[in-house]
């Protein structure tokens, strides 16, 4: 189960489809970075895609007959319209039509009353309809879902539509389960039930063989495990987005001083750089040693290069050029980063910051820690961002202790200028259940997890800044182990829960997957299982505080009362 091979499959198929001779892919605002994700322009030159216009902007009227178009679009309303009036005045030979999605018979019927000149040659849905972000992650690329803690309808509308397409492209009829207790999940996960059940001719695949269990799509509520997106990361894609945020695997780096023109903007892909496909979860100190191993063996080559005494050196290093300017760039653009997040680390004091970090989730030790925060807060030295982290932790970690002070650190916060505002709403978005099991508020019952919980005590911690484990990791633990997930996660439909575990997995969560996840989801799958992860983002600290702030916005306060003076942001803040 690879995502950006699944996307790379319906893309090959449509430029094959199209047959030989010149082509250009006409694309949408969506469609153009999930093509993008997947091959570079220059894979798509290849390929004998010579030019790119995107359906949504404004276009020359140049005619080019001798060009095949080849179109990849949602299956939008906006969209058809847009391509109802294409086809009424064609600019270019013949059309190859390609919908990423399940497209209703009435836009088809539409298109074809429009195609006058008979200038379509062919229309299709290619289940491609998702951002392939790693092999084992996609995204749909919603930054906000919930509003007032309920989906926002177009998301939802989107989310569906999203994993339908996840569904369709590896040809699965999954079981679904939902995090029990979540509204938001048990909704989207009724929507992807009912438009299976209503498509059941896209969805006749063939049942698992032998008594097998069926493929399972899990779905599961960002509000579970608030905890996961604030820790600071420790190893180089997660790293990479929590300080310099990664878009569609483009990462900014104009704001970098002394940063050469060409990397203004860079691009990471697994794809494209084998340096990073090898290095996405190395921890920062293997990656300092990795970059030099890479720089020795780029200087050893530099100083082949300088050697051409002969005819067959002068061909050497005519067929050796091109990956030497590939490795040379590769070269320069890890240096960049690495140098940039290690100025980042000693900048933020983020050991320091980090290990705090990791105790408060870690463990109870409510006096000490205390102050360690309140120390880190009123020195000043601290950024904001990271110091409204901590007090996040805080908040959430001690929010029912006898001698909380959460209000005192805010009071801090907000003296330095802080966004105060946002440690009462954090405190809403959390779940009930995140409430009972996160912290171990509520007796432990379960005797796996007291087991668990106890030998994670007595093993110790081999590296205090990785003591952590996100809420996934343990409920795939249960789920590879065919343990029973009837009780936390009821199943949707009136399916027969199946106790042996399923042979291929799909996690989405609803409110923004984290690249700490995809680690642990990266970690089971070289043990051999089949997993994939989703979210309708990917988060960061930054952007995952903007999630809260949506979705609890119009929220009544509830579980932060004692906060009154904080509940609203100062005037031009949000």
């Amino acid at each position: 189960m690879n995502v950006i091979r699944a996307i790379q499959l319906y893309i090959d198929k449509m430029i094959a489809d199209a047959g030989p001779g010149m082509k250009m892919l006409m694309m949408d605002r969506e469609t153009i970075s999930v093509v993008s994700m997947a091959f570079a322009q220059s894979e798509m030159l290849q390929k004998d895609v010579f030019l790119f216009e995107r359906l949504d902007s404004a276009r020359s009227n140049e005619r080019l007959k001798y060009l095949k178009c080849i179109v990849f679009i949602r299956p939008t309303r906006d969209n058809v319209l847009r391509l109802q009036r294409e086809l009424r005045s064609p600019k270019y030979g013949s059309y190859y039509i390609y919908f990423s999605n399940i497209i209703p018979r009435t836009d088809i019927k539409a298109l074809a009353e429009s195609d006058e000149s008979e200038s379509v040659q062919d229309v299709k849905e290619v289940y491609a309809d998702y951002l392939p972000v790693n092999p084992n992650l996609f995204s749909l690329h919603i930054p906000t879902c919930l509003q007032a803690l309920n989906w926002n309808p177009e998301a939802l509308e989107r989310a569906t539509q999203g994993l339908i397409s996840v569904l369709l492209s590896f040809k699965i009829r999954p079981a679904i389960r939902f995090r029990s207790g979540s509204t938001a999940a048990q909704t989207l996960a009724k929507k992807v039930h009912e438009t299976i059940n209503k498509e059941t001719a896209l969805f006749s695949f063939r049942p698992p063989e032998d008594g097998a269990a069926p493929p399972l799509l899990l779905i599961l509520d960002r509000r579970d495990d608030p905890i996961t997106p604030l820790l600071n990361q420790w190893t180089y894609q997660a790293m990479v987005h929590e300080l310099l945020t990664i878009s569609k695997q483009r990462v900014d780096l104009s704001g970098v001083s002394g940063v050469p023109k060409d990397l203004k903007e860079v691009v990471l892909s697994t794809e494209q750089d084998e340096f990073y496909a090898n290095n996405l979860y190395a921890n920062f100190g293997e990656i300092a040693t990795t970059i030099k191993v890479l720089m020795d063996e780029f200087q050893k080559k530099a100083h082949d290069q300088r050697k051409i005494e002969s005819i067959a050196d002068m061909k050497n290093f005519v067929e050796t050029y091109p990956q030497f300017r590939k490795m040379s760039g590769t070269v320069t653009k890890h240096l960049v980063l690495i140098s940039e997040l290690s100025v980042q680390v000693g900048r933020q004091q983020l050991f320091e910051v980090s290990e705090l970090e990791q105790e408060i989730a870690c463990r109870a030790d409510h006096s000490t820690q205390l102050q360690r925060v309140k120390r880190l807060v009123s020195e000043g030295k601290l950024s904001l961002a990271n110091a409204l982290r901590l007090v996040l932790l805080y908040a959430m970690r001690y929010e029912r202790h006898a001698n909380c002070d959460t209000s005192g650190l805010l009071k801090l916060l907000q003296d330095r200028g802080g966004r105060a505002h946002i440690a009462p709403r954090m405190l809403e978005y959390i779940s009930t259940v995140a409430r009972q099991e996160l912290f171990n508020t509520v007796k432990i019952t379960d005797a796996v997890k007291l087991t668990r919980n106890l030998i994670k005590e007595l093993k110790g911690v081999e590296n205090v800044y990785a003591q952590h484990e996100c809420v996934l990791k343990g409920t795939l633990e249960e789920i590879v182990k065919g343990r029973p997930l009837d009780a936390q996660y009821p199943i949707m439909g009136n399916e027969v829960p199946f106790r042996r575990p399923p042979a291929e997995v799909i996690v989405f969560i609803v409110g923004g997957a984290t690249y700490e996840e995809a680690l642990a989801v990266h970690r089971y799958n070289q043990e051999g299982y089949r997993i994939v992860l989703g979210g309708t983002t990917i988060h960061n600290s930054e952007s995952f505080i903007e999630e809260v702030l949506a979705a609890t916005a119009g929220v009544p306060f509830k579980h932060s009362r004692s906060l009154q003076q904080f509940h609203q942001a100062p005037a031009g803040t949000a």
